[in-house]
Protein backbone atom coordinates (compact mmCIF):
# COMPACT_ATOMS: atom_id res chain seq x y z
CA UNK A 1 0.00 0.00 0.00
CA UNK A 2 1.27 3.51 -1.49
CA UNK A 3 0.51 5.68 1.40
CA UNK A 4 -0.17 9.06 0.88
CA UNK A 5 -0.64 12.57 2.58
CA UNK A 6 -2.03 16.11 1.54
CA UNK A 7 -1.31 19.64 2.27
CA UNK A 8 -3.19 22.64 2.10
CA UNK A 9 -2.88 26.39 2.18
CA UNK A 10 -5.71 28.72 3.27
CA UNK A 11 -6.18 32.58 3.30
CA UNK A 12 -7.66 34.11 5.76
CA UNK A 13 -10.10 36.99 4.10
CA UNK A 14 -12.20 39.93 6.01
CA UNK A 15 -15.69 39.01 5.45
CA UNK A 16 -16.78 42.91 4.19
CA UNK A 17 -13.78 43.51 2.10
CA UNK A 18 -11.98 40.71 1.20
CA UNK A 19 -9.10 41.75 2.07
CA UNK A 20 -6.61 39.36 3.67
CA UNK A 21 -5.68 39.95 6.94
CA UNK A 22 -3.05 38.87 9.33
CA UNK A 23 -5.15 36.82 12.14
CA UNK A 24 -3.04 33.61 11.55
CA UNK A 25 -1.44 33.10 14.90
CA UNK A 26 -5.08 34.06 16.13
CA UNK A 27 -6.90 31.86 14.50
CA UNK A 28 -4.70 28.41 14.96
CA UNK A 29 -4.97 29.45 18.61
CA UNK A 30 -8.83 29.54 18.64
CA UNK A 31 -8.41 26.59 16.53
CA UNK A 32 -7.88 24.40 19.82
CA UNK A 33 -4.88 22.49 18.97
CA UNK A 34 -4.76 20.76 21.84
CA UNK A 35 -8.16 19.41 21.39
CA UNK A 36 -8.64 19.75 17.62
CA UNK A 37 -5.60 19.03 15.98
CA UNK A 38 -2.41 17.87 16.78
CA UNK A 39 0.37 21.00 16.32
CA UNK A 40 1.77 19.71 13.37
CA UNK A 41 -1.13 19.74 11.54
CA UNK A 42 -1.92 23.34 11.59
CA UNK A 43 0.80 25.53 10.95
CA UNK A 44 1.70 28.93 10.40
CA UNK A 45 2.80 30.14 6.32
CA UNK A 46 5.04 32.89 5.14
CA UNK A 47 2.59 35.68 5.51
CA UNK A 48 0.47 36.07 8.22
CA UNK A 49 -2.74 35.87 6.44
CA UNK A 50 -2.34 32.22 5.36
CA UNK A 51 -2.14 29.14 7.30
CA UNK A 52 -1.35 25.36 6.40
CA UNK A 53 -2.74 22.29 7.52
CA UNK A 54 -1.05 19.09 6.65
CA UNK A 55 -2.78 15.53 7.38
CA UNK A 56 -1.65 12.54 9.01
CA UNK A 57 0.00 9.99 6.89
CA UNK A 58 -3.08 7.88 5.58
CA UNK A 59 -3.61 4.83 3.27
CA UNK A 60 -7.52 5.03 2.20
CA UNK A 61 -8.91 8.30 0.16
CA UNK A 62 -11.29 8.17 2.90
CA UNK A 63 -9.12 8.85 5.28
CA UNK A 64 -7.87 12.01 3.54
CA UNK A 65 -11.46 12.86 3.15
CA UNK A 66 -12.16 12.90 6.99
CA UNK A 67 -9.30 14.23 7.84
CA UNK A 68 -9.38 17.08 5.54
CA UNK A 69 -13.02 18.07 6.37
CA UNK A 70 -12.25 18.09 9.94
CA UNK A 71 -9.22 20.26 10.00
CA UNK A 72 -11.11 23.19 7.59
CA UNK A 73 -14.30 22.80 9.79
CA UNK A 74 -11.83 23.66 12.97
CA UNK A 75 -9.99 26.51 11.02
CA UNK A 76 -13.14 27.77 9.21
CA UNK A 77 -15.22 27.99 12.94
CA UNK A 78 -11.78 29.49 14.70
CA UNK A 79 -11.78 32.49 11.50
CA UNK A 80 -15.10 33.09 12.31
CA UNK A 81 -14.52 33.45 16.06
CA UNK A 82 -11.70 35.74 14.94
CA UNK A 83 -13.67 37.76 12.52
CA UNK A 84 -12.63 36.29 9.14
CA UNK A 85 -13.15 33.68 7.19
CA UNK A 86 -10.74 30.11 5.53
CA UNK A 87 -10.67 30.92 1.74
CA UNK A 88 -9.06 27.89 0.08
CA UNK A 89 -8.61 29.90 -2.89
CA UNK A 90 -5.16 30.27 -5.03
CA UNK A 91 -4.86 33.83 -5.02
CA UNK A 92 -6.31 36.73 -3.02
CA UNK A 93 -8.70 37.66 -5.15
CA UNK A 94 -8.48 41.47 -3.57
CA UNK A 95 -5.25 42.30 -2.33
CA UNK A 96 -5.09 45.60 0.30
CA UNK A 97 -2.30 48.29 -0.56
CA UNK A 98 -0.43 47.69 2.30
CA UNK A 99 1.84 44.84 2.76
CA UNK A 100 0.60 41.72 4.90
CA UNK A 101 3.53 41.29 7.52
CA UNK A 102 5.84 38.32 6.90
CA UNK A 103 4.99 35.72 9.84
CA UNK A 104 8.14 36.05 12.84
CA UNK A 105 11.14 33.63 12.41
CA UNK A 106 14.12 33.37 10.85
CA UNK A 107 13.18 31.26 8.13
CA UNK A 108 10.73 33.12 6.89
CA UNK A 109 12.44 36.83 7.90
CA UNK A 110 15.05 35.23 5.53
CA UNK A 111 12.78 35.03 2.42
CA UNK A 112 11.63 37.73 2.97
CA UNK A 113 15.04 39.60 3.03
CA UNK A 114 15.70 37.29 0.21
CA UNK A 115 12.73 37.97 -2.03
CA UNK A 116 11.71 41.41 -1.35
CA UNK A 117 8.56 42.25 -3.33
CA UNK A 118 8.43 38.76 -4.46
CA UNK A 119 7.64 37.22 -0.99
CA UNK A 120 5.02 40.19 -0.05
CA UNK A 121 3.14 38.86 -3.79
CA UNK A 122 3.28 35.44 -1.76
CA UNK A 123 -0.55 35.61 -1.05
CA UNK A 124 -1.19 32.26 -3.05
CA UNK A 125 -1.78 28.73 -1.76
CA UNK A 126 -0.84 25.01 -3.24
CA UNK A 127 -1.69 21.88 -2.56
CA UNK A 128 0.98 19.19 -1.91
CA UNK A 129 0.37 15.72 -2.09
CA UNK A 130 2.80 13.56 -0.41
CA UNK A 131 3.26 9.34 -1.67
CA UNK A 132 5.60 6.93 0.24
CA UNK A 133 8.50 5.78 -0.98
CA UNK A 134 10.67 2.85 -0.02
CA UNK A 135 13.81 4.18 -0.67
CA UNK A 136 15.29 7.84 -2.17
CA UNK A 137 16.83 6.31 -5.34
CA UNK A 138 13.27 4.52 -6.16
CA UNK A 139 11.75 7.84 -5.47
CA UNK A 140 14.21 9.71 -8.12
CA UNK A 141 12.82 7.06 -10.96
CA UNK A 142 9.05 8.00 -10.02
CA UNK A 143 10.01 11.74 -10.12
CA UNK A 144 11.02 10.73 -13.68
CA UNK A 145 7.94 9.48 -14.80
CA UNK A 146 5.48 11.58 -13.19
CA UNK A 147 6.96 14.94 -14.13
CA UNK A 148 5.43 14.62 -17.79
CA UNK A 149 2.16 14.68 -16.37
CA UNK A 150 2.17 17.70 -14.10
CA UNK A 151 1.03 20.54 -16.79
CA UNK A 152 -1.73 17.98 -16.82
CA UNK A 153 -2.37 18.06 -12.73
CA UNK A 154 -2.16 21.80 -13.03
CA UNK A 155 -4.92 22.39 -15.38
CA UNK A 156 -7.13 19.99 -13.55
CA UNK A 157 -6.33 21.86 -10.29
CA UNK A 158 -6.68 25.79 -11.69
CA UNK A 159 -8.29 27.82 -8.96
CA UNK A 160 -6.76 31.38 -9.38
CA UNK A 161 -7.84 33.39 -11.89
CA UNK A 162 -8.13 36.65 -9.56
CA UNK A 163 -5.89 39.09 -8.41
CA UNK A 164 -6.04 42.43 -7.07
CA UNK A 165 -9.75 42.71 -8.35
CA UNK A 166 -9.17 41.60 -11.87
CA UNK A 167 -8.92 38.87 -13.87
CA UNK A 168 -5.60 37.93 -14.77
CA UNK A 169 -6.74 35.77 -17.83
CA UNK A 170 -5.15 32.73 -16.46
CA UNK A 171 -6.40 30.33 -14.78
CA UNK A 172 -3.67 29.55 -12.14
CA UNK A 173 -2.54 32.86 -11.35
CA UNK A 174 -1.03 30.82 -8.37
CA UNK A 175 2.05 29.24 -11.14
CA UNK A 176 2.91 32.61 -12.28
CA UNK A 177 3.62 34.00 -9.49
CA UNK A 178 5.59 31.75 -7.97
CA UNK A 179 7.93 30.94 -11.11
CA UNK A 180 9.68 33.65 -10.53
CA UNK A 181 11.78 32.52 -7.10
CA UNK A 182 15.46 30.80 -8.76
CA UNK A 183 14.49 27.16 -8.16
CA UNK A 184 10.78 26.01 -9.81
CA UNK A 185 8.75 24.77 -12.48
CA UNK A 186 9.13 21.43 -13.43
CA UNK A 187 12.80 19.71 -12.90
CA UNK A 188 14.99 18.07 -15.17
CA UNK A 189 15.30 14.69 -15.79
CA UNK A 190 17.85 12.53 -13.42
CA UNK A 191 20.03 9.56 -13.92
CA UNK A 192 19.76 8.71 -10.45
CA UNK A 193 19.82 9.13 -7.27
CA UNK A 194 23.48 10.57 -6.97
CA UNK A 195 22.56 12.88 -9.75
CA UNK A 196 19.47 14.36 -8.19
CA UNK A 197 21.44 14.99 -5.18
CA UNK A 198 25.06 16.51 -7.08
CA UNK A 199 22.06 18.72 -8.59
CA UNK A 200 20.89 19.59 -4.93
CA UNK A 201 23.89 20.29 -3.31
CA UNK A 202 25.44 22.29 -6.50
CA UNK A 203 22.10 24.51 -5.74
CA UNK A 204 22.82 24.76 -2.00
CA UNK A 205 26.26 25.79 -2.42
CA UNK A 206 25.51 28.62 -5.07
CA UNK A 207 24.20 30.63 -2.10
CA UNK A 208 21.53 31.58 -4.84
CA UNK A 209 19.25 29.58 -2.46
CA UNK A 210 19.46 29.49 1.40
CA UNK A 211 18.13 25.44 2.13
CA UNK A 212 17.19 22.68 0.40
CA UNK A 213 13.50 24.22 1.40
CA UNK A 214 14.17 26.27 -1.32
CA UNK A 215 14.05 23.76 -4.30
CA UNK A 216 10.72 24.86 -5.32
CA UNK A 217 10.54 22.30 -8.31
CA UNK A 218 6.99 21.04 -9.05
CA UNK A 219 7.78 17.75 -7.87
CA UNK A 220 10.25 16.54 -5.70
CA UNK A 221 11.87 14.21 -2.91
CA UNK A 222 10.52 15.38 0.53
CA UNK A 223 13.65 16.21 2.59
CA UNK A 224 11.40 15.14 6.13
CA UNK A 225 9.46 12.18 4.78
CA UNK A 226 10.51 9.24 3.26
CA UNK A 227 8.13 10.30 -0.09
CA UNK A 228 7.66 12.24 -3.53
CA UNK A 229 6.10 15.26 -3.06
CA UNK A 230 3.99 16.65 -5.99
CA UNK A 231 3.72 20.68 -5.32
CA UNK A 232 2.10 21.68 -9.14
CA UNK A 233 -1.41 22.38 -8.07
CA UNK A 234 -3.48 25.06 -6.71
CA UNK A 235 -5.43 24.34 -3.27
CA UNK A 236 -8.97 23.28 -4.06
CA UNK A 237 -12.18 24.91 -3.10
CA UNK A 238 -13.94 21.94 -2.66
CA UNK A 239 -12.20 19.09 -0.20
CA UNK A 240 -13.86 16.30 -2.60
CA UNK A 241 -12.04 17.50 -5.33
CA UNK A 242 -8.55 17.98 -3.41
CA UNK A 243 -9.27 14.59 -2.36
CA UNK A 244 -9.86 13.52 -5.83
CA UNK A 245 -6.38 14.90 -7.17
CA UNK A 246 -4.73 13.22 -4.20
CA UNK A 247 -6.16 9.29 -5.53
CA UNK A 248 -4.77 10.52 -9.08
CA UNK A 249 -1.41 11.56 -8.05
CA UNK A 250 -0.89 8.22 -5.82
CA UNK A 251 -2.14 6.20 -8.38
CA UNK A 252 0.25 8.17 -11.32
CA UNK A 253 3.17 7.22 -8.08
CA UNK A 254 1.83 3.77 -8.11
CA UNK A 255 2.01 3.57 -12.53
CA UNK A 256 5.46 4.49 -12.05
CA UNK A 257 6.43 2.25 -9.60
CA UNK A 258 4.97 -0.64 -11.97
CA UNK A 259 6.67 0.28 -14.65
CA UNK A 260 10.13 1.10 -13.50
CA UNK A 261 9.84 -2.35 -11.57
CA UNK A 262 9.27 -3.96 -15.08
CA UNK A 263 11.90 -1.86 -16.88
CA UNK A 264 9.24 -0.15 -18.77
CA UNK A 265 10.89 2.90 -20.89
CA UNK A 266 10.72 5.87 -19.18
CA UNK A 267 8.72 9.20 -20.99
CA UNK A 268 10.84 11.49 -22.69
CA UNK A 269 10.08 15.12 -23.23
CA UNK A 270 11.86 17.99 -24.33
CA UNK A 271 12.21 20.47 -21.11
CA UNK A 272 11.35 23.45 -23.08
CA UNK A 273 8.44 21.80 -24.00
CA UNK A 274 7.82 20.62 -20.21
CA UNK A 275 7.85 24.34 -19.70
CA UNK A 276 5.62 25.38 -22.40
CA UNK A 277 3.17 22.92 -21.38
CA UNK A 278 2.95 24.11 -17.44
CA UNK A 279 3.07 27.85 -18.95
CA UNK A 280 -0.64 27.09 -21.24
CA UNK A 281 -2.29 24.76 -18.95
CA UNK A 282 -2.09 27.87 -16.43
CA UNK A 283 -2.69 30.04 -18.70
CA UNK A 284 -6.23 27.62 -19.97
CA UNK A 285 -6.49 25.35 -17.29
CA UNK A 286 -8.76 22.96 -18.97
CA UNK A 287 -10.68 25.06 -21.19
CA UNK A 288 -8.26 25.08 -24.81
CA UNK A 289 -5.81 22.52 -25.22
CA UNK A 290 -3.00 20.89 -23.34
CA UNK A 291 0.20 19.27 -24.18
CA UNK A 292 0.40 15.61 -23.99
CA UNK A 293 3.58 13.89 -22.35
CA UNK A 294 5.25 14.32 -26.12
CA UNK A 295 4.52 18.08 -25.98
CA UNK A 296 1.60 17.51 -28.99
CA UNK A 297 -1.36 19.47 -28.71
CA UNK A 298 -4.80 17.62 -28.01
CA UNK A 299 -8.43 19.02 -26.53
CA UNK A 300 -7.90 18.83 -22.91
CA UNK A 301 -10.38 16.48 -22.55
CA UNK A 302 -8.62 14.33 -24.47
CA UNK A 303 -5.71 14.35 -22.31
CA UNK A 304 -7.48 14.02 -19.06
CA UNK A 305 -9.18 10.79 -21.10
CA UNK A 306 -5.30 9.58 -21.52
CA UNK A 307 -4.15 10.19 -18.35
CA UNK A 308 -6.99 8.44 -16.58
CA UNK A 309 -6.44 5.25 -19.07
CA UNK A 310 -2.59 5.35 -18.00
CA UNK A 311 -3.45 4.75 -14.23
CA UNK A 312 -6.56 2.90 -14.28
CA UNK A 313 -5.01 0.06 -13.41
CA UNK A 314 -3.45 1.40 -9.94
CA UNK A 315 -6.72 3.45 -9.29
CA UNK A 316 -8.71 0.16 -9.59
CA UNK A 317 -5.72 -1.79 -7.24
CA UNK A 318 -6.41 0.66 -4.43
CA UNK A 319 -9.79 0.88 -4.69
CA UNK A 320 -10.26 4.65 -5.94
CA UNK A 321 -11.94 4.00 -8.80
CA UNK A 322 -15.33 5.00 -7.22
CA UNK A 323 -14.50 7.87 -5.35
CA UNK A 324 -12.28 9.39 -8.29
CA UNK A 325 -14.20 8.87 -11.35
CA UNK A 326 -17.91 10.71 -10.26
CA UNK A 327 -15.05 13.60 -9.41
CA UNK A 328 -13.87 13.61 -12.61
CA UNK A 329 -17.01 13.22 -14.34
CA UNK A 330 -17.87 16.57 -12.41
CA UNK A 331 -14.56 18.48 -13.31
CA UNK A 332 -15.03 17.76 -17.29
CA UNK A 333 -19.14 18.55 -16.22
CA UNK A 334 -18.47 22.01 -13.96
CA UNK A 335 -15.15 23.29 -14.60
CA UNK A 336 -12.20 23.61 -12.82
CA UNK A 337 -12.03 26.59 -9.40
CA UNK A 338 -11.41 28.83 -11.84
CA UNK A 339 -14.34 28.51 -14.32
CA UNK A 340 -16.18 28.16 -11.45
CA UNK A 341 -14.89 31.53 -9.95
CA UNK A 342 -15.23 33.44 -12.73
CA UNK A 343 -18.74 32.63 -13.18
CA UNK A 344 -19.96 33.66 -10.12
CA UNK A 345 -17.85 37.06 -10.80
CA UNK A 346 -19.78 37.08 -14.61
CA UNK A 347 -22.98 36.79 -12.59
CA UNK A 348 -22.53 38.88 -9.35
CA UNK A 349 -18.87 40.32 -8.71
CA UNK A 350 -16.24 40.27 -6.85
CA UNK A 351 -18.62 40.41 -3.09
CA UNK A 352 -20.35 37.77 -4.40
CA UNK A 353 -16.83 35.67 -5.20
CA UNK A 354 -15.96 36.33 -1.39
CA UNK A 355 -18.81 34.61 0.36
CA UNK A 356 -18.72 31.67 -2.55
CA UNK A 357 -15.08 30.77 -1.87
CA UNK A 358 -15.54 30.99 1.90
CA UNK A 359 -18.72 28.46 1.63
CA UNK A 360 -17.03 26.26 -0.88
CA UNK A 361 -14.03 25.98 1.64
CA UNK A 362 -16.22 25.29 5.13
CA UNK A 363 -19.65 23.65 3.31
CA UNK A 364 -18.73 22.34 -0.12
CA UNK A 365 -20.98 23.29 -2.55
CA UNK A 366 -24.31 25.20 -1.02
CA UNK A 367 -27.88 23.78 -3.39
CA UNK A 368 -28.08 27.21 -5.04
CA UNK A 369 -24.53 26.75 -6.90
Amino acid sequence: MITLGVEEEYLLLDPATGHPVARSEEVRRAAGLDDVAEESEIQPELLQAQVEIATPVCQELTEVAGHLLRLRHALSTAAEQMGCRLAATASAPVVAERPVPVTSGRRYMQLHDQGGRMAEDLLVNGMHVHVGMPDRATGVAVLNRTRVWLPTLLAMSANSPFWEGRDTSFASWRTLVFSRWPVGGIPPRFSGLADYEESIDALVSSKVIGDTGQMYWQVRLSEHYPTVEVRCMDVQLRADDAVMLAGVVRALAATALREHKDDVAEPRSRPELLQAAMWHAARHGLTSTLLDPQGCPHPADDVLCRLVEHITPALEEYGDMRHVEPLLRRLLREGTGADQQRHVVEEAGIPALIDFITQETAFGAPEEH
